[in-house]
């Protein structure tokens, strides 16, 4: 019989938050990409005799395992190859500077503002970024066989193993992955419009929803349009997906309406966008057979005249792509991005900031090291560089579960370490730890921590020949590189100790204000500009729901601050929500509000963005919410009084 536990000796919330597994799909392809990439290099050095070259490979294939997160191939070269050339860089320069004492210190530690102001470019950079540090670390840490070349090829090569094994299918399944991205928006769209316009559907269920939606349609915006950055125009798929993907945006605005109208969609709605799924995802072109009811409201007009519009784009084999926009504007040149990066990252305070907080925990970690006797002692910088990566959530967190991950990785390490006689049995070992990786990654930082220790230990091992020597000591640096971290990283920083979601809040509803004047006001925009600013409106609430759920994870006072921001975040959803069904009602034939009491609204919008703004509590926020009766524009009037009841002192 099942026995609760006492009040007292109830974990808080924040703990349950950080040790729960996200549910997360296996990825059965990367699976293998991992048991075939980090064994076979350990196999082939083994039988030349070199296992320390084989090892350092391997250690190559691990950093390319860690970097195997893109669905497309063509976005596989650039999120896999990039992060190599970083890794190659970094064991170079430690290698370079390895038992030089100081000098070493000063070098790691520049390493490491470099490593940290780049993190702010992007996802690849940030990946980039951590390689070059972790390797250095490696590099200035542990004695490597050769010469100072062979370990930067011999880890470049590793990596590429792993591109190479992730492109091999690409002649056969070319196109399948974005056709995928897009059917699977289409899919999440079917999804929001089932529990939006049926009586069922909860308010949390609608929220969960849209949520989805939008995070499908950022990820299938994001592949279409990297590749559109060098295919514009002269590839016929990529061209048609982005016009799918632009077809079905006039569906997603016309979701909030249904919602709002109260009148349940038939089930013939959602079951025709799965059927349009499903020939996006085959590649299909021609009639759909699209069967849909007659529509007999103003919101079910708005959802037909979408649905249809969808499926001719869908049944239409050529597109011409003079006519396409790029709803999120497509990207600018290579050059040019990497100018703007260049730019963003020596002139942005936030960049230099993380970029110091970072070198000062590594800084003093190899000062330690360098003062008190630690053997093998890069394992607390490598503990570090993984725990305070700044763009990778709570720094308290992955402290917390840095450390015990370690612990239950150590736990097989052990197991392997005593029982499995070192050479060839490594590789068969190291073929059934590996898949671990990928499969566990998903699932949570503890879980990923756990699936990587050992099989470092065991690649460790192979260089330098310790054994089960290697564990204790191994657990007592991460601990000290996760106490540098929670001292260093974040007990110190005041910005550790705020959350981020009030500020974020504020633009997105300043956003809105631009939104409304954009689709209402006395200089409205086109409808192209428009749907950008939707789209990046949807964005940025995106964005802060994630803010928002790793503060959530932060112990008390953070984590308890940002749970109370929660209704605003909806609220907030539900403004942008209005807004977009306004637009949709006009569009199908209901009277536009006037210029003044979309100015009106628009004002009202800016002085909650004010009130956000000007503190970490919230606080009552006096607007003017007068007009006129039967407006398109009621229910935003309706959701900001909302959203200024919630951020009034209860």
């Amino acid at each position: 019989m099942s026995r609760e536990l006492p009040i007292g000796l109830t974990p808080p919330d924040w703990l349950v938050r950080n040790l729960r597994a996200q549910p997360a799909s296996v990825n059965w392809p990367a699976v293998i990409r991992a048991a075939i990439a980090l064994s076979l290099p350990l196999a082939v050095g083994l039988a030349v005799d070199r296992p320390g070259y084989g090892a350092l490979a391997s250690m190559g294939a691990l950093n390319g395992v860690i970097s195997d997160t893109a669905s497309a191939y063509r976005l596989r070269i650039p999120t896999i190859a990039i992060p190599q050339l970083f890794g190659a860089v970094g064991i170079a320069l430690g290698a370079l500077v390895y038992g030089h004492g100081w000098v070493a210190v000063a070098a790691v530690t520049g390493v490491a503002l470099v490593s940290g102001m780049i993190s702010t470019i992007g996802a690849v950079a940030s990946v980039s970024g951590l390689l070059l540090l972790l390797t250095s670390v490696i590099g200035a840490g542990l004695p490597l066989p050769g010469e100072w070349w062979m370990a930067p090829l011999l880890m470049a090569g590793g990596g590429l193993l792993v591109l190479v094994l992730a492109l091999l299918a690409w002649p056969l399944r070319s196109g399948v992955p974005e056709r995928a991205a897009v059917a699977d928006s289409y899919r999440a769209v079917a999804e929001l419009l089932e529990v939006g316009g049926s009586d069922s559907g909860t308010s949390q269920a609608y929220d969960a929803g849209r949520h989805a939606v939008t995070q499908s349609l950022n990820q299938s915006y994001d592949i279409i349009l990297a590749h559109r950055a060098r295919h514009h125009g002269r590839s016929p798929e990529l061209t048609r997906l982005l016009a799918q993907l632009n077809a079905i945006t006039p569906v997603v605005e016309a979701a909030p309406a249904a919602r709002l109208s109260g009148n349940p969609l038939p089930p013939e709605v959602p079951a025709a966008v799965r059927h349009l799924a499903s020939a996006v995802e085959s590649g299909h072109t021609g009639p759909t057979g699209l069967k849909l009811p007659t529509p007999t409201t103003e919101t079910g007009r708005a959802v037909d005249h979408a649905l249809r519009h969808a499926a001719d784009v869908v049944a239409n084999p050529d597109v011409d792509p003079r006519g396409i926009d790029d709803r999120l504007g497509r990207p600018a040149a290579l050059s040019i991005r990497a100018a703007r990066a260049l730019r963003g990252v020596t002139l942005s305070a936030a960049s230099w900031r993380y970029g110091l907080r970072l070198a000062l925990c590594i800084g003093i970690a190899q000062a330690l090291v360098s003062l008190i006797p630690v053997p093998r002692s890069y394992w607390v910088a490598l503990t570090i560089t993984f725990v305070l990566k700044p763009d990778f959530g709570s720094v308290f967190s992955r402290a917390l579960l840095r450390a015990l991950g370690t612990v239950a990785g150590l736990v097989i390490a052990a197991a392997v370490l005593a029982e499995v006689p070192r050479g060839w049995w490594d590789v068969p070992v190291l073929f059934l730890l590996a898949p671990l990786i990928p499969a566990l990654t998903p699932r949570g930082y503890g879980y990923q921590t756990a699936a990587i220790t050992p099989v470092i230990l065991l690649l460790s091992d192979v260089l330098s020949h310790q054994g089960t020597a290697l564990l204790l000591p191994r657990l007592g640096d991460s601990l000290m590189g996760c106490a540098i971290a929670l001292i260093a990283g974040y007990l110190l920083w005041p910005e550790s100790w705020h959350t981020r979601v009030g500020a974020r809040l504020a633009d997105a509803v300043q956003d809105t204000a631009r939104y409304v004047e954009g689709a209402f006001g006395p200089d409205p925009v086109d409808p192209p500009a428009r749907a950008r600013m939707r789209r990046g409106l949807y964005r940025t609430l995106s964005a802060i729901r994630t803010e928002f759920q790793r503060a959530l994870t932060e112990p008390p006072p953070t984590g308890r601050r940002a749970a109370a921001w929660w209704p605003l975040v909806v609220a907030v959803e539900r403004i942008v929500d209005a807004t977009t069904a306004a637009r949709v009602r006009v569009a199908h034939g209901a009277p536009p509000p006037s210029t003044t009491e979309a100015t009106q609204v628009a004002r009202q919008l800016r002085e909650l963005a004010e009130g956000l703004r000007e503190s970490e509590t919230l606080y009552e926020v006096r607007t003017d919410l007068t007009g006129p009766e039967g407006s398109v524009l009621e229910p935003v009037r309706q959701e900001v009084a909302a959203a200024r009841a919630i951020a009034s002192p209860h």
